[in-house]
């Protein structure tokens, strides 16, 4: 199954399949007034790819084998798809609670929807590039976020793992503006849907090339360098499409300052991070970043605090300075 041609296949493939492929199926599916259903089909298509594509073409083998985090990443992956949709079908009532009021009406929607998707996809870009780089600054974010970046490995399904709240706040300050200006309901599907599309690809255990745009779009090893468990040294290369917006705020970095290993994702003071579901939404109540290797699940009362790490010393700094 891995022989050199279908590995070729996969490393100059998958990017162009993914991005190209079923973006454009979705952008039919809108534009033509079919059923919405069919993307969740499309989702499913997407799923399927990258977990073949991991099988025949992986960045690490040892990301494919079981960290025992399958049936708790479908669990996000669920919620995550929910909330999307809850959030596409309330722009109806948005629209009609702020008609005449909130609602200015300054979407362009007499462009035709691939242009209002772009437009959607690069201001989206930009506010949850800078809601990702604000997570990584202010402990009250970061302990939300944390849980996107405890997973010991990176691959399709990761992309997905949010914690709720923090969704609901990419969600509220990141796209709600969008419906606010007037974007009207297919160009928001549209936007979950690519926005789906990048998560998977952006984590996907894939060895892909991209060619002259690798240092252009914030995927692949440029993504790696972002989930490292080096303390301070993972906080860059914040964006979601575009590498454009760290540019702008200093923080992309292209290449990491040592070669990266299978072993170097996760949260450094995190190292024994929950593996179930239940436990991953409690998280935040009990990780208190800064203070020292822990289980993320006990409190101070409850196990002796160790010395900190290096990185955990950095983190305290930069919060005690806030």
């Amino acid at each position: 199954m891995n022989s050199g041609p279908l590995r070729t296949l996969v490393r100059y493939g998958y990017f162009p399949f993914m991005v190209l492929g079923l973006n454009g199926a979705a952008y039919y599916v809108v534009a033509y007034g079919h059923s919405y259903a069919w993307l969740a089909l499309l989702i499913g298509i997407l799923l399927a790819t990258a977990f073949a594509a991991e099988r025949i073409l992986p960045w690490y083998e040892e990301w494919n084998h079981s960290h025992g985090d399958e049936k708790t990443n479908i669990f996000h992956a669920i919620v995550y798809e929910a909330q999307n949709l809850n959030g596409i079908l309330t722009i109806p009532l948005v629209a009609w609670l702020t008609s005449g009021s909130l609602n200015a009406g300054i979407w362009p929607t007499d462009w035709p929807i691939l242009a209002q998707l772009i437009l959607a996809v690069v201001l989206a870009d930009f506010a949850l590039t800078y809601l990702h780089y604000l997570s990584h600054r202010f402990s009250f974010l970061w302990r939300l976020h944390a849980v996107h970046h405890g997973v010991a490995r990176l691959y399709g399904f990761n992309g997905l793992v949010r914690h709720p709240l923090h969704q609901i706040i990419d969600l509220v300050l990141g796209t709600a503006p969008l419906a606010l200006a007037g974007m009207p309901v297919e160009v928001a599907a549209l936007l979950g849907f690519v926005i789906t599309v990048q998560l998977v690809v952006q984590h996907s255990n894939v060895a892909y090339a991209l060619g002259p745009l690798r240092n252009h779009l914030a995927i692949g090893q440029i993504h790696h360098l972002h989930h490292v468990n080096w303390g301070k040294e993972g906080d860059c290369n914040f964006g979601l499409f575009f590498t454009i917006w760290d540019r702008m705020l200093g923080t992309f970095h292209p290449e990491p300052p040592r070669p990266i290993t299978a072993r170097d994702m996760g949260v450094d003071e995190v190292p024994d991070f929950p593996k179930r579901y239940m436990d991953q939404l409690a998280f935040p109540l009990h990780y208190k970043p800064g203070e020292g290797v822990q289980s993320g699940l006990k409190t101070k009362a409850e196990t002796q605090k160790p010395p900190q790490t290096a990185a955990a010393q950095a983190r305290a700094l930069h919060d005690a300075a806030e």
